[in-house]
């Protein structure tokens, strides 16, 4: 009867104006695009930085990309089910 869908807000850095907003239906899904992604830009980070980067730093962008990403659940309520039958 309810339809549910989870929001995943991914900011670019705390003061992004316009993240990144994505919708999906299965949790699992979820973890397969912010596993995917957080990969991404952390191996994008490690690629160019300009010195080396150790593997506690390398734990630590990830830190840092985690604190950028909101998931949150959205139910959808079917308006016949608030209101009643439509004649």
């Amino acid at each position: 009867m309810f339809d549910q869908k989870l929001k995943v807000t991914y900011a670019i850095d705390t003061l992004d104006t316009s993240p990144e907003v994505k919708f999906f239906n299965l949790f699992h899904e979820v973890e397969d695009y912010l596993t995917e992604e957080v990969e991404r830009r952390v191996q994008w980070a490690v690629n160019h930085s300009q010195t080396s980067i150790s593997e506690e730093e390398r734990q630590e962008l990830q830190e840092i990309e985690y604190s950028l990403i909101t998931i949150e659940e959205i139910k959808k309520v079917p308006l016949e089910f608030i209101f009643g039958q439509a004649s």
